[in-house]
């Protein structure tokens, strides 16, 4: 067992061991990112269905608090081994080059750790407003007609704040930023990326990447502009 034990540890302590787990937790929330943003595209749809999708995750009990565990923990992984494999490259070249030459890494990959810690901290403040109501509780305490927690009526007023609505929309401009790069890069460390993959891997990145934030940002901006209107007897 002993045995066992050392070579799983050496094989998540070698540089390939990390690239996997940056991989793998990419994929993981890369398909959160993405569900995370079909799910909340449900506030076009109206009150009652996004109330009613609401009220659905809520009532997964243990299980919700089960899968946000598990994703919080992909987050912290993610980071911790990305910014391991930044600091072990840096090491493995100690003296910078006299003229730095970037024809591979784009500007997002060079910024990548930087990135990925600023939208953790995003996370934190998102969970802290519309999950935990800890933050900007003037907007957590509405009730819609059927009893359930207006879910609705508290996006549309928060994001009538120009505060709060300018923090989302740069936060996703980063991720977005953060998804471009790491889409090929994630097919670069399980060897699936070639000199003829590469071109296409980056533009669907690069597709996925703006996609997600063109899917985020349209909920602000159609809160602040008023095309999301608040229901009847609701008042801001």
């Amino acid at each position: 067992m002993t045995d066992k034990v050392q070579r799983i540890t050496s094989v998540f302590s070698s540089s390939i061991g990390k690239k996997l787990i940056v991989a793998f937790t990419g994929v993981i929330l890369t398909g959160f990112v993405v569900g995370h943003m079909l799910g909340n595209l449900q506030v076009f749809l109206g009150q009652d269905k996004f109330n009613t999708y609401a009220s659905f995750l809520q009532g997964l009990g243990e299980l919700l608090y089960v899968v946000r565990g598990m994703l919080l923990l992909a987050v912290i992984l993610h980071i911790y081994f990305s910014i391991k494999l930044a600091l072990e490259n840096r090491e493995a070249r100690p003296i910078p080059y006299a003229v730095k030459k970037y024809r591979e890494a784009s500007y997002a990959s060079r910024t990548m750790h930087y990135s990925g810690i600023i939208v953790f901290a995003f996370i934190v403040y998102h969970i802290l407003h519309f999950t935990l109501g800890k933050v900007h509780p003037q907007y957590y305490h509405y009730i819609d007609p059927k009893g359930r927690h207006d879910v609705y009526s508290m996006v549309i007023l928060s994001f009538r704040n120009p505060l709060i609505s300018g923090t989302y929309i740069v936060s996703m401009f980063l991720l977005a930023w953060h998804l471009s790069h790491g889409f090929s890069s994630l097919f670069q460390t399980l060897g699936l990326n070639n000199a003829r993959l590469r071109p296409v891997l980056g533009t669907l990145g690069t597709l996925l990447a703006w996609a997600v934030f063109a899917g985020y940002v349209s909920i602000p901006l159609a809160a602040w502009t008023g095309i999301l209107k608040l229901p009847p007897g609701v008042l801001p």
